[in-house]
């Protein structure tokens, strides 16, 4: 396939992601159409099924989108950081920044309103941030951290949706400082979690 092709591919991919998020925001998922998206986006119904498969495939394709640049901005602050709580930290500020900076679709997927797959790939999901969340933390694979871990994380989630449905910047900020303190707090009253043997 020419570049040229693959260009228009990804050009019409993009037009049509611009689109259904603007019509999901506007009408929500489930009265959202696929005649109101390619009203929106000026592309063929056929190229719609061709690249998404319908209107839930568009959803989960926006939703994928969302995580991928949450998971990014966490992880590129949590390198950029020193020690093993302060990284988690750090991760845990990017992620309710970017729900906040993010607040209208990161609010479209809160609601339960999606496709019937949804539910269970978000819990999915959830699982996989549990898994990276204990390394991050450089915990051993104990009863004991798998609690704190799923803890944590269960509470970022939640703290992602209160940071996305703030009326104000300042709102935001206050929540997001409030949760980061909490966190903080937990992981310093955690020190009798064990943390795995040393390597070599």
């Amino acid at each position: 396939m020419s570049s040229r092709r693959w260009g228009r591919s990804g050009t019409t991919r993009d037009a049509l992601l611009r689109a259904a998020r603007e019509v999901f925001l506007a009408k929500g998922y489930a009265d959202a159409t696929v005649a109101d998206i390619v009203e929106a986006s000026g592309i063929s119904v056929g190229s719609l099924y061709h690249h998404f498969g319908g209107k839930p495939g568009l959803f989960l394709a926006l939703w994928e989108q969302f995580m991928r640049g949450q998971e990014e901005r966490t992880s590129r602050a949590a390198r950029a950081t020193e020690g093993t709580s302060e990284r988690f930290l750090a991760g845990a500020r990017a992620y309710l920044e970017g729900s906040w900076d993010q607040r209208e679709v990161a609010r479209l997927f809160l609601e339960n309103d999606g496709p019937v797959e949804f539910s269970t790939l978000r819990r999915q999901r959830g699982w996989d941030w549990i898994g990276g969340n204990k390394r991050l933390l450089g915990l051993a694979d104990t009863r004991e951290s798998h609690v704190l871990v799923v803890l944590l994380t269960t509470m970022m989630g939640e703290a992602g949706r209160e940071v996305a449905a703030c009326e104000s910047d300042e709102d935001a900020k206050v929540t997001i400082d409030e949760v980061i303190r909490l966190v903080r707090r937990m992981l310093s009253t955690a020190d009798g979690v064990p943390a795995p043997p040393p390597q070599g």
